[in-house]
């Protein structure tokens, strides 16, 4: 799991324009703002059972406002920062990173990308499908990988993470697509400039 997490990185961050990224100092703040912004977010976590813990992701908002290759970078970063905390454990990063993170994340701009791509360009689709219901749609997706891993791996029977772990997810559902939802909303409003997704000419004007 490390060794893929790790390939991936250096495969993203090889893609990276670095040139034009150092040139731009407002994407350095929001690259690295974003980075901490999730820190505490993923420290507010609860579970039963070790490895089975449940958070709010932000990887939506992440996906849309980066873009995917540097939302990915970031969001490694993130959990760094919170494994170092104490937060998470060394021996689990392998498993956070490509199951928490990279494929999560991946999944959230797929899904914008198919939004982009085959519905009518419009603020309101920007909003409630590309962020509002794609962050719901992230966390369902994200938890049920992490319950399928476990199963997988003989760590838990199918009947414990059913109980400690994916009962609790439509709790979470909503929570994480109005988080993302108005995080994006906010951000397209007054800032949309620092949204590498999201143009005016693609969903305001001539609408």
């Amino acid at each position: 799991m490390i060794v893929l997490g790790v390939l991936a990185v250096i495969i993203v961050a090889w893609q990276v324009d670095w040139p034009e990224w150092l040139a731009d100092k407002t994407r350095h703040h929001l690259s690295f703002g974003s980075a901490i912004a999730l820190v505490p977010l993923w420290m507010l976590q609860a579970g039963v059972k070790e490895g089975l813990e449940l958070h709010f992701l932000g990887l939506t908002t992440l996906a849309l406002m980066l873009g995917w290759r540097m939302g990915l970078l970031m969001s490694s970063v993130s959990l760094v920062l919170i494994t170092l905390f104490g937060f998470e454990s060394w021996s689990s990063f392998g498993v956070n990173h490509l199951l928490g993170v990279i494929i999560p994340i991946t999944f959230s701009y797929l899904v914008f990308v198919l939004t982009y791509s085959y519905l009518y360009r419009h603020l309101f689709v920007y909003i409630f499908v590309a962020g509002f219901l794609n962050a719901a749609l992230t966390i369902a997706f994200k938890t049920l990988l992490l319950s399928g891993f476990m199963v997988w791996t003989d760590q838990y029977n199918w009947q414990t993470v059913l109980d400690n772990y994916l009962s609790v997810l439509p709790l979470l559902l909503l929570p994480e697509a109005l988080l993302n939802g108005m995080a994006i909303t906010v951000l397209v409003v007054f800032k949309p400039n620092w949204m590498r997704t999201y143009l005016d000419r693609d969903y305001l004007i001539n609408k």
